[in-house]
């Protein structure tokens, strides 16, 4: 049976078709009014960005959901967890700070920023899911502890998970460190040809497993947690993910994750992605890149799978962008763009969320779009 996945362009010319409108009627027609209960806590998971990001949703865009929450006489807040490599959002006392400074304060959303796993990821439940790869997932406390959800993504590349919506907010977002650390199977390599020695991978790695040697960088990968921030920064690109089955098991691993997130709330969550300035990279690098693609609009569903499902459909009839790192890749590897994730990056099986998603019951490939 197919999803309901419910779509709204970005063209406006008049009050009425502004994106906050937009928002509000995404929320009631999708049904989330039927997700929230009366004095329900209700978690909406959001991406903060971290710092020197500017691809995380508006803040504006977040009241909007916020304030709907409220009508339904529940209880809001706004919520992540902390992040397993060292940056703006390694731990609670920082993450709010990120979150305030990106405009995620009261006065702006209307609602309290909490951590989800509390000053050092240390509040977490234990999710039982028997699954292929886990039988449990470790779920930052505040989130498995929510009586409802609405997830609210950015949809845009990733370097390992090859793109990133609900699924991805899901399963790291909802994630204590440790957790985190359980779905990072792939350990990246060096290749000593491309390698400058310029040494930024050894900086950002937070468990410092990478050294210098002879001008050329070294993994140690008993050390490594494969976080893959090392792969992000590399000016070059000598850093690579494992070959194709590592890379499919890291994919698997993350849907089962996104699984775990939402056990329990069944009938009680919600998701709405934005396909906005569609950057090449996840919102946790210190940077956005330019756009791969035109802006295309904002979709609402209670189904994960279907929702990333259109979103990634939407973006892969697209027109590709001029002067992107989509276009770099396609010159240097003559890749089409069928699959622009894949383009981009082809060492990334980013449609194994969708169709593993599916196979352990997480959601739907089927869906149909609804324009509103």
């Amino acid at each position: 049976m197919k999803s309901s996945v419910y779509f709204v362009n970005l063209r406006a010319r008049k009050a009425k078709q502004n994106k906050i409108t937009k928002i509000r009627k995404l929320f009631e027609k999708a049904g989330f009014n039927n997700v929230i209960g009366k004095g329900d806590l209700t978690a909406v998971k959001l991406h903060f960005g971290e710092l020197g990001s500017d691809g995380y949703i508006n803040p504006v865009f977040v009241r909007q959901v916020v304030d709907k929450i409220k009508e339904a006489d529940a209880n809001p807040f706004l919520t992540d967890s902390n992040t397993l490599y060292s940056g703006s959002r390694s731990n609670a006392v920082d993450h709010v700070n990120t979150a305030i400074l990106h405009g995620f304060n009261y006065a702006v959303v209307n609602a309290p920023v909490i951590v989800a796993d509390g000053l050092k990821g240390e509040n977490v439940k234990e999710v039982e899911i028997d699954k292929k790869h886990f039988k449990n997932t470790r779920i930052s406390g505040v989130i498995a502890g929510a009586d409802s959800m609405i997830v609210m993504s950015h949809f845009k590349g990733h370097e390992v998970a090859g793109f990133g919506g609900a699924i991805k907010n899901l399963a790291m977002g909802c994630a204590n460190p440790d957790g985190k650390k359980d779905q990072h199977s792939i350990r990246p390599s060096v290749d000593i040809e491309k390698c400058i020695g310029c040494g930024q991978c050894a900086k950002v790695c937070p468990q410092k497993a990478i050294t210098i040697e002879d001008k050329k960088s070294s993994i140690d990968k008993m050390r490594c947690v494969g976080c893959g921030e090392c792969m992000t920064v590399c000016p070059v690109k000598a850093i690579e993910s494992g070959g194709e089955m590592e890379a499919k098991i890291f994919t698997e691993k993350l849907t089962e994750y996104a699984y775990g997130a939402v056990k329990g709330k069944e009938g009680k969550v919600g998701y709405i992605n934005f396909i906005i300035n569609v950057t090449p990279d996840c919102d946790c690098v210190p940077w956005s890149d330019a756009p791969i693609v035109p802006d295309i609009g904002i979709l609402a569903s209670t189904d994960p799978v279907a929702l990333d499902s259109a979103c990634y459909d939407l973006v892969n009839e697209a027109a590709p962008l001029n002067n992107t790192f989509l276009k770099d890749n396609e010159a240097k590897g003559g890749h089409q763009c069928e699959d622009k994730f894949k383009a981009m990056r082809k060492n990334t099986y980013g449609e194994v969320q969708l169709t593993y998603g599916e196979e352990i019951g997480l959601g739907s490939r089927e869906y149909k779009l609804i324009n509103i």
